[in-house]
């Protein structure tokens, strides 16, 4: 049977999906998917895998597609990260017969992307993104996708959407940001550059950027025109959110925690939803929270969820009549709301809330007290010093490092050059000197290549001397026996 492409496989395959959850790493894992399906959610991404490791690595295909059969998880697309064409066919060769469609992650933005050359970070190599598509779809047996971020230009987004179709597309998801808009500088997504792209191609096309609720949806879908509507964020703070209601956190919690326990997933998984659920409860009982951090176990994230639902359920019998929602919340924060997150230039305040934006609580600061001074670390940093309570982070303390003459990083304390050890490398190599204080001996290495070659060229003149006289001595007594 020949496969369905464009509209056709929409609307058969895909069955005429609108509701759709994005793909999210660590984050969109079976048990996720399955509690956002039982909640409105139509369609489902896996978590982007890597396909080089997918390719090498049997452990992980079966953790992250090859697990327990599940019926209900259709339909279903693999997201694959890559640069290599046939890499990446390769890896979708494997998963093929797991899903109904591939997807090939040119939307990621982060660090990681950048360094692992996939991603968003793809979006200029239309030569190298032309020939994956085209290969994966000469060689699949189920449609390719793509997911992708925008360039500023609206015209360069729609020649670049018009050549991925062209290539064999057969779906596209556009976030409306660039690649630049990330973390607190992510601002609002353009749906105007996803209005002209669905306006230029044949194809499907689902939108992703500012969905917090069910009526973001359905205005994206009415301002413009796309088949389809993902979310990321506002799905992890609110899994019902295609259904358009707000329930209980811990309605939520229990169910999928009730999931997980019948398709297990890394505990680091489970932390991280119930951090997205419980997030603005945790700003008001901060202790559970730092519990819910330490927890080994999954037991352990049961009690800190039962903890939890008690404290809230006090709350509201101790509530008085009228009471409204504190600090600009929608809601009690023990419901499902959105998250919006804070703008570059708000700044958490003394209390440890951060500013607000939109009538919406943001992120608390991170606070730790060291030596009676109040300070604000980042995440990693306070997970750092929970590890290691003696562990210090002022600036002041820290030792100073000379600086690399060549690029600014510090410098090995016994280079010779007074360089980075990738400085220092660069220039022994192209010196041939030797680096005793980076490990590095080029022209040790050049001399004994010399010596070995030396040495080399005497044993073969030895050799060749040697024939040479057993020749002379074999003629004489040739020569000899012809006279007699």
């Amino acid at each position: 049977m020949p496969k369905l492409r464009g509209e056709a496989f929409w609307r058969e395959t895909l069955r005429s999906a609108h509701y759709v959850v994005a793909p999210m790493v660590d984050q969109s894992e079976l048990a996720w998917r399955l509690l956002s399906r039982r909640h409105g959610a139509q369609l489902c991404y896996t978590p982007m895998l890597h396909a080089q490791v997918f390719l090498r690595d049997a452990n992980y295909r079966r953790e992250n597609l090859y697990g327990e059969a599940c019926p209900e998880d259709r339909p279903l697309i693999v997201q694959f990260c890559a640069n290599d064409p046939e890499v990446f066919v390769q890896a979708a060769l494997l998963a093929q017969d797991y899903c109904d469609a591939i997807d090939l992650n040119l939307g990621c933005p982060q660090m990681i992307a950048k360094r692992g050359h996939y991603g968003a970070f793809l979006q200029e190599e239309w030569d190298l993104l032309q020939r994956m598509i085209l290969l994966a779809n000469e060689k699949l047996s189920v449609p390719i996708t793509c997911k992708i971020r925008v360039f500023p230009e609206i015209d360069k987004t729609v020649k670049y959407a018009q050549m991925l179709e062209k290539a064999g597309c057969q779906l596209l998801t556009v976030h409306g940001r660039t690649k630049e808009q990330k973390g607190p500088l992510a601002g609002v997504a353009s749906w105007e550059h996803i209005q002209a792209v669905r306006k230029a191609v044949s194809i499907p096309v689902f939108a992703n950027g500012n969905i917090q609720c069910l009526s973001d949806v359905e205005e994206c879908i009415r301002k413009t025109g796309v088949h389809g509507v993902m979310s990321a964020e506002g799905n992890l703070h609110n899994p019902a959110l295609f259904e358009g209601r707000n329930p209980l956190v811990w309605e939520m919690a229990e169910e999928y925690l009730e999931i997980v326990q019948k398709y297990p997933c890394p505990l680091s998984y489970v932390r991280a939803h119930l951090f997205k659920l419980w997030h603005h409860t945790l700003q008001v009982y901060q202790q559970l929270r730092e519990e819910l951090a330490k927890v080994k176990t999954l037991e352990g994230i049961l009690d800190v969820n039962r903890e939890l639902k008690l404290r809230c359920q006090e709350e509201i019998a101790n509530q008085k009549e009228g009471e409204k929602p504190k600090e600009g919340l929608l809601f009690f924060h023990w419901i499902c709301q959105p998250y919006i997150r804070p703008g570059p230039k708000e700044r958490c305040k003394e209390n440890g809330a951060s500013g607000t934006e939109k009538g919406v609580r943001g992120k608390r600061a991170l606070e730790e007290e060291e030596d009676g001074n109040s300070e604000l670390l980042s995440k990693n940093k306070q997970k750092k010093k929970l590890r290691n309570p003696n562990k210090s982070f002022d600036p002041s303390l820290k030792p100073k490092y000379a600086k690399c003459d060549q690029c600014g990083n510090p410098k090995g304390n016994k280079c010779v050059f007074n360089m980075c050890r990738g400085c220092c490398k660069k220039r022994a190599f192209k010196e041939t000197a030797d680096c005793p204080g980076h490990g590095l001996h080029f022209k040790t290495k050049y001399e004994k290549s010399l010596s070995w070659q030396s040495s080399q060229r005497v044993t073969q003149n030895q050799e060749i001397t040697r024939r040479g006289d057993v020749d002379v001595g074999e003629t004489a007594v040739l020569k000899e026996a012809g006279d007699r």
